[in-house]
């Protein structure tokens, strides 16, 4: 179950670039009860969104030149310039070379081999997101991937994550797991073979207390649903959205629930 107690290669923090900060925040904010917080006139226009005072995500203007609106999730490192330098060796791209985000921590922002895009954060003063696995917080990353055995080895050649298989609504699942503790306590995401409409990247889920509600929060605020509201058997009520940016993002009310 993804933690804040974070450890080599776990999910430690999650950001939004988006072409209209202040939309965004409009409509994260009554979906997911979230407020949002600036981080400050030096931060670009960056900030947090918080619920019960608690960091559970960022938000930020598009940097990148051509880059889409989306939900970009970050790794935890212990030194990023080495994970940067592995990217390269295994075939990724340095996208943003690593550089120290003020006395926050460290960054570097990469694409793996298939191209799906992903950060790493070496944290400092920030360690990571203050909430998980709760209502309306991050509870799990999702690769999907045009070749999920190429994917988690190289995956694994920078983290030490294991993998163990499973099925998931009728089709083959990896579940990803940092390389410390129980395997299953340390589960964190999963890996799954992108079909041919579907893009290679990282998809974040949020913790749901009622999945129906949210759908219906996200079409009453101008986002849309790329796939409606589902059970999964042993896993969860699943749907699949996207804001008004087209930013993709999944919910989940979890089976059994999350604590």
């Amino acid at each position: 179950m993804l933690t804040t107690d974070f450890v080599t290669g776990a999910p430690n923090w999650l950001d939004l670039g988006s072409p209209d900060t202040a939309a965004s925040a409009a409509f994260y904010g009554p979906v997911f009860s979230w407020d949002f917080a600036s981080a400050g006139p030096d931060a670009g226009g960056y900030g947090f969104f918080q619920k019960d005072g608690k960091t559970v995500a960022a938000l930020g203007p598009l940097t990148e030149e051509g880059a889409s609106p989306a939900w970009t999730v970050y790794f935890q490192t212990p030194d990023a310039d080495a994970t940067a330098k592995a990217v390269e060796q295994g075939g990724g791209t340095v996208r943003v070379a690593p550089f120290d985000v003020m006395e926050a921590g460290r960054m570097a922002c990469l694409t793996d081999p298939s191209g799906a895009e992903f950060s790493v954060w070496q944290p400092a003063a920030v360690k990571g997101l203050e909430a998980a696995s709760e209502g309306n917080t991050l509870c799990w990353a999702e690769l999907h991937s045009a070749d999920p055995t190429a994917a988690f080895a190289f995956y694994r050649s920078l983290f030490g994550w294991r993998s163990q298989e499973m099925e998931a609504g009728g089709m083959a699942y990896t579940v990803l797991s940092t390389a410390e503790g129980d395997q299953q306590d340390a589960s964190f995401g999963g890996l799954v073979a992108a079909d041919e409409d579907s893009e290679t990247r990282w998809i974040p889920y949020f913790s749901a207390d009622d999945t129906d509600a949210i759908v219906t929060g996200v079409q009453e605020h101008g986002g849309s649903v790329l796939m409606p509201a589902a059970d999964v058997p042993d896993v969860g009520r699943i749907a699949w959205l996207a804001d008004p940016f087209g930013a993709p993002f999944a919910v989940i009310k979890p089976n059994p629930p999350a604590a």
